[in-house]
C-alpha cells in the first residue's frame, strides 16, 4: 500500500489537463453521433432496422466491458491502460470515419466501445489516486464532474456543426487530435503512486459473467424498444441477465481475487451513489434524445441551432459541478448536495413538460435547460469523488468503473425505456384525436410533442426517486480532512465527517 504521507505528485494538475481532455472525447461520443446519424444512414445505405446498431454498438461494448476495463486498469497500471484506451479509441474513430459500408461504421463502433470501456475507469481512478488531499481533490473532482456531465451537449453542438458544415465522418475523425494529444501528454506528465497497482490474476469466469450479464440487460432494453417489452426475445434478455448476474455474484464471493471485490459494492455509501447517479443518467439521456427531436423534428431546428440550444445548459453544468458542488463538498455531506442537485434538476424538467407545438425557447425551454444543468452539475461532483473515496488503492479502478457502469448502463436503459413510453403515448393519442381531426399532419406533430411530454414526466419521477435514494441511502459526512486508507469501507459510514480514502 502506499505511503500515503508522501508529497503529492507536482505534475498532477498538468495531468489533470489529459485526464480531463479523455474523458470529455470518451462521453461527447455517446452523443456526437446522434446528430450525425441521419446523415451517416443515407450515405452509407443503412436500413432502418439496423440505423439503432449505431448506437447500441458502442452502449453494448462500453458498458458490458467497463468493469473488465476497470480491473485491467488496477493489474497493468493505470497509466498503461489509459494511454492503450486512447491509442486504441483513436484507431476505431479512423476506421469509423473511414467506413464504406454499414457493418465497418458497427465494427468501428463497437472497438470504439471496448477501447472507452479501459480508458474511462483508467481517467477516474488516476484522479482518485493522484489527488488525495480534501481539497485538492473536491476542485480536480469538480473539473472532471463538470466535463462528464457537459461532454454529451458538447457531443451535440459538435455533431451539429460537423454535420451541416462538414460531413457526418468528422463525428469520427475529431477523436483522433483529441486521443493523440491527451496520450502524449499521459506519458509525458502523469507519474502513477508507487504500490497502488492489484498484482492478483485476473478473474476470468468473473469476466464472462459480468460482461454477458451487462450485455444482455441493455440489449434487452433495445430489444424492448423496438420488439415490445412482451416479447420473446426482450423477456429471455432480461432473464438471461438476472440468471448471469446473480452468478456473478455468487462468483465473487468465492474466488481468491475478484473482478469486483463485493466490499465495493456493499458500502453503503457506494451503493446508493451507484443507483441514484445510474437513475440520474436514465432521465438525462432520454430528455437529451427528446428534446433533440422536438427541436428539430416539431421546431425545424437545423442541427447546430439545435446544439447551440443546449449551451445555457452546459454553462450551468459547469458552474453547478465548479462553483457549488466542489466549493460546498468539503463542507457539506454528499447527500445534501446529491438530493437537492436532482431535485433542482426534476424541477428544470417539470417545465420541460409544459412544450407545445410554438413553446417559446426564451420562457420555457431555456430555463428548464439552465436549472437541468445546475441541479446536474452540484450532484455529480461530490456523488463521483465519493463513488471513489474510503477506496484502498488496488481498488480504485474497478470502483471508478462501476461509476460509468452505472451512467452507460442508466442511459442505454433511459433511451429505450423513455423512448418507448413516449411511442405509446404518441400513437394513444393519434388514435383517441384521429376522428375529429382537420389536419393530418398538425395532429401528429400534436402526437409527438404529447408523447414527448409523458416522456419527461417519467424522467421527473425517476429523478426524484434518485434523490430519495441520495438523501437516504448516503450517510457520509463531508469529504474534507486527511484521507486514510481504509480497509473494507465498513467504518466509513459512522457519523464522522471525514470519509476514508
Amino acid at each position: 500500500m502506499p505511503d500515503l504521507t508522501t508529497s503529492p505528485d507536482p505534475r498532477r494538475w498538468k495531468a489533470l489537463i489529459f485526464i480531463a481532455l479523455a474523458q470529455l472525447m470518451v462521453v461527447l461520443d455517446a452523443t456526437i453521433v446522434n446528430i450525425a446519424l441521419p446523415s451517416a444512414q443515407t450515405d452509407l445505405g443503412i436500413s432502418d432496422g439496423n440505423k439503432q446498431w449505431v448506437i447500441t454498438a458502442y452502449a453494448l461494448a462500453f458498458g458490458g466491458l467497463l468493469l473488465f476495463g476497470g480491473r485491467i486498469s488496477d493489474l497493468w497500471g493505470r497509466k498503461r491502460a489509459f494511454v492503450v484506451g486512447l491509442i486504441g479509441f483513436a484507431a476505431a474513430s479512423a476506421l469509423g470515419g473511414a467506413a464504406v459500408n454499414t457493418g465497418m461504421l458497427l465494427g468501428a463502433r463497437a472497438l470504439q466501445g471496448v477501447f472507452g470501456a479501459l480508458l474511462a475507469p483508467a481517467a477516474l481512478s488516476l484522479l482518485a489516486v493522484l489527488f488525495t488531499e480534501a481539497k485538492e481533490r473536491a476542485k480536480a473532482f469538480g473539473i472532471f464532474g463538470a466535463i462528464a456531465g457537459a461532454g454529451g451537449g458538447v457531443g451535440l453542438i459538435l455533431g451539429g456543426l460537423f454535420t451541416e458544415y462538414l460531413n457526418w465522418r468528422w463525428t469520427f475523425f475529431v477523436n483522433i487530435p483529441f486521443a493523440v494529444v491527451a496520450a502524449a501528454g499521459a506519458i509525458a506528465v502523469i507519474h502513477e503512486p508507487e504500490g497502488s497497482r492489484n498484482p492478483s490474476k485476473l478473474d476470468i469466469p468473473g469476466v464472462v459473467l459480468a460482461t454477458l450479464g451487462l450485455v444482455s440487460l441493455v440489449y434487452g432494453f433495445t430489444r424492448a424498444e423496438s420488439a415490445g417489452w412482451t416479447a420473446g426475445s426482450t423477456l429471455a434478455m432480461f432473464a438471461a441477465s438476472a440468471v448471469l448476474l446473480f452468478a456473478f455474484v455468487l462468483v465473487e464471493r468465492k474466488v481468491k481475487a475478484p473482478l469486483l471485490p463485493l466490499r465495493v459494492l456493499t458500502d453503503r455509501n457506494r451503493g446508493g451513489v451507484y443507483v441514484s447517479l445510474g437513475l440520474a443518467a436514465i432521465a438525462m439521456f432520454g430528455l437529451f434524445l427528446f428534446l433533440t427531436f422536438y427541436l428539430q423534428v416539431v421546431r425545424g431546428y437545423s442541427p447546430v441551432k439545435t446544439g447551440l440550444a443546449f449551451l445555457p445548459m452546459i454553462a450551468t453544468m459547469i458552474a453547478g459541478s465548479t462553483q457549488i458542488g466542489a466549493r460546498l463538498m468539503t463542507r457539506v455531506p454528499a447527500r445534501w448536495l446529491m438530493g437537492p442537485g436532482f431535485l433542482l434538476a426534476a424541477a428544470g424538467m417539470t417545465l420541460l413538460t409544459q412544450i407545445d407545438l410554438d413553446t417559446s425557447y426564451t420562457t420555457v425551454v431555456l430555463p428548464g435547460l439552465m436549472l437541468m444543468g445546475l441541479g446536474m452539475g452540484t450532484a455529480f461532483m461530490p456523488a463521483m469523488s465519493l463513488a471513489t473515496h474510503g477506496v484502498q488503492p488496488r481498488d480504485a479502478g474497478v470502483a471508478s468503473a462501476m461509476v460509468n457502469t452505472s451512467q452507460q448502463v442508466g442511459g442505454a436503459i433511459g433511451t429505450a425505456l423513455l423512448n418507448t413510453i413516449a411511442a405509446s403515448a404518441t400513437t394513444d393519442y393519434l388514435k383517441s384525436h384521429a376522428a375529429g381531426a382537420a389536419d393530418p399532419k398538425l395532429l401528429t406533430f400534436q402526437s409527438l410533442v404529447h408523447g414527448y411530454s409523458t416522456a419527461v414526466w417519467w424522467a421527473v419521477g425517476i429523478l426524484v426517486v434518485a434523490a430519495g435514494i441520495a438523501v437516504s441511502f448516503i450517510t457520509a459526512g463531508h469529504q474534507g480532512g486527511a484521507a486514510v486508507a481504509s480497509g473494507d469501507g465498513a467504518g466509513a459510514e459512522e457519523a464522522v465527517p471525514v470519509m476514508a480514502h
